[in-house]
């Protein structure tokens, strides 16, 4: 339910109680007075007239409407700051803050506005990294891949909530809906339902301990939508002779009670009077709910995000960058570091011998505007009794990257803080691509030397974590060569594929996925298999292949993965493919 809607629906819900309920428009400022009058009269022979301030005069209708239509062309519908107002950010900016976007004037004033903006409750406002960001595309990315819904997940009310406050602390679902016992305030008695979960927040800043939120699917077609009446999911509600609670069973109370007005069309029980008194609070909490989350921090005059680059012998480690579609308008881009046990310096002591490197990468637009900092310290710990037989192996750091399309600069620093003039730089372009709505897609084909489900709260967060998978990239030692997996153990693969067509009539995908190892020496095909999106998640519109295949019956050579869509509904076709060979 988008704001709008809801300011329609709380209106009319307010009537329905006998009180006034005046919604703002969204960004709207207070009625002025009429009365007073805001252009002081200076009478001549006075002291000289102190001229207004050109910028907070009062415009006139003729300059608004020409300022809206140069706003309109700045916004246009394929514009970069249209998509990240009403997609990336729908959720949690204010009305004033989204007021005084619309006021700015030309891309530098909206882009720096965009960086403030994040600025503002980045909870740790001395660190270059801004969690609240990266938390938030991070949410974004699980909505789209669990509440999708013959539309993106984000636009879904579960995706509202889950981006706007994170994972329940505990969730009751029943997806399939059925028999359903009431509390015995609502009546009593059994009734059937429709799919509805009800998600519980212990506690919400800014809105209270104990948060109840049910979202109900009456279209039973994946599309839960947040309701403020609990008998919404009452299938039987309408149904005569069905459903009775056990009031109107034993008599004491009537059926056309529940439609009698109010909110909700609860059934009489013994605390009904207090059921009543509490629609009020119910309207107050929905509208705090479906607000844009208050910001925790205020905002800051200057954000330090660099220190100095060193130079020195080179400290040898391997990058990989890979790409996830989070909104339209932005891409994760997990960027991946692989250094070997050799190349760093350890210090032994109590048996322990440890290495210690400092990380510090930058990102640039083609105007080279710094764009992402980050900055880590990672350690590396041995039994010194096993350091020897450790060298040949490999530790990696990985940082993911929310970015919107486009071309731009990476530099990456390391230094071994045991020997501080072991530096090691990497610089390369990096074009972000573009995932238009109308186009199949897929994120990166990443071979991953480990993969597995991630506990229920690192979903979506953590390091290696995409979604609900923990997804570790094999990283290859140069840019021509193909990353290597030992025959004893598994192939693993991830990708996400995007937009898939949804049949109008039957709201679902029906695409093919193809699955092809080739051995390079001979061009022979040595797996060839495929499954269909209709039985994997039929009512979404991107799907996730997480796959485990053996390497046992693989002689040891040179392979090629492929991965093949074949989109039934929009006629598209995509492939990916990745080289890797078995040792």
């Amino acid at each position: 339910m988008n704001r709008s809607g809801w300011q329609h629906w709380m209106m009319a819900a307010a009537l329905l109680l006998g009180v006034g309920f005046a919604p703002r428009a969204h960004g709207q400022a207070p009625a002025a007075d009429p009365q007073k009058d805001p252009t002081p009269t200076v009478n001549k022979g006075d002291a000289p007239e102190e001229r207004p301030d050109p910028l907070k005069r009062r415009l006139s209708d003729r300059e608004r409407i020409q300022q809206n239509k140069y706003l309109k062309q700045e916004l246009k519908p394929d514009g970069t700051f249209k998509k990240w107002l009403e997609q990336d950010v729908v959720w949690i900016i204010t009305d004033q803050e989204l007021q005084a976007f619309k006021q700015l004037k030309n891309d530098e004033e909206r882009e720096n506005f965009i960086e403030n903006f994040w600025l503002r409750r980045n909870p740790n406002p001395d660190s270059p990294d801004n969690e609240y960001r990266e938390q938030h595309y991070a949410r974004i990315a699980y909505a789209n891949e669990h509440f999708a819904a013959g539309k993106p997940g984000w636009r879904t009310d579960r995706g509202h909530i889950y981006i706007a406050y994170g994972k329940p602390d505990s969730t009751d679902s029943r997806p399939s809906g059925g028999s359903y016992d009431r509390p015995i305030e609502e009546g009593g008695g059994q009734t059937s339902t429709c799919p509805f979960e009800t998600w519980h927040y212990r506690y919400i800043e800014g809105i209270g301990d104990n948060i109840d939120l049910e979202f109900v699917d009456t279209c039973q077609c994946n599309d839960y939508h947040l309701t403020i009446d609990r008998s919404e999911k009452d299938a039987l509600k309408y149904v005569s002779g069905a459903g009775a609670t056990l009031y109107e069973q034993m008599g004491m109370a009537n059926r056309q009670d529940r439609m009698s007005g109010g909110l909700e069309q609860l059934g009489k029980g013994p605390m009904s009077s207090s059921q009543q008194s509490k629609q009020f609070d119910r309207i107050a909490l929905f509208a705090k709910v479906l607000a844009a989350p208050p910001i925790k921090f205020k905002d800051m005059e200057q954000y330090i995000t660099s220190a100095q680059i060193l130079k020195g012998p080179p400290f040898l480690f391997d990058v990989r960058t890979d790409y996830v579609k989070v909104t339209n308008d932005t891409v994760l881009v997990p960027v991946t570091l692989q250094i070997r046990n050799q190349d760093m310096t350890f210090q032994t002591k109590d048996g322990v011998s440890t290495a210690t490197v400092n990380i510090l990468g930058q990102v640039s637009n083609i105007n080279h505007r710094i764009v992402q900092t980050f900055e880590d310290t990672v350690n590396v710990q041995e039994p010194s009794e096993f350091l020897a037989k450790t060298q040949q192996e490999r530790k990696l750091y990985w940082k993911a990257l929310p970015l919107r399309p486009g071309l731009y600069k990476v530099d990456i620093v390391i230094k071994d803080v045991n020997n501080p003039d072991h530096i090691g730089t990497w610089r390369r372009s990096l074009n972000v691509p573009k995932y238009d709505d109308d186009r199949l897609s897929a994120s990166s084909l990443i071979l991953a030397s480990q993969m597995s489900r991630v506990p229920s709260k690192e979903i979506g967060a953590g390091s290696f974590v995409i979604g609900n998978t923990k997804v570790m990239p094999s990283v290859s030692p140069g840019p021509q060569t193909p990353v290597a997996f030992k025959k004893g153990n598994n192939l693993n693969f991830w990708m996400q594929v995007y937009n898939l067509g949804i049949d109008d009539k039957s709201k679902q995908n029906n695409a093919e996925i193809e699955y092809q190892v080739t051995d390079l020496t001979t061009n022979k095909q040595v797996l060839n298999t495929s499954e269909s999106t209709a039985k994997m998640n039929p009512n979404a519109d991107q799907v996730t292949l997480e796959k485990s295949l053996p390497l046992t019956s693989l002689t040891p050579g040179k392979y090629q993965l492929a991965i093949k869509v074949n989109d039934g509904v929009s006629k598209q076709q995509i492939s990916q493919v990745a080289p890797f060979t078995v040792e």
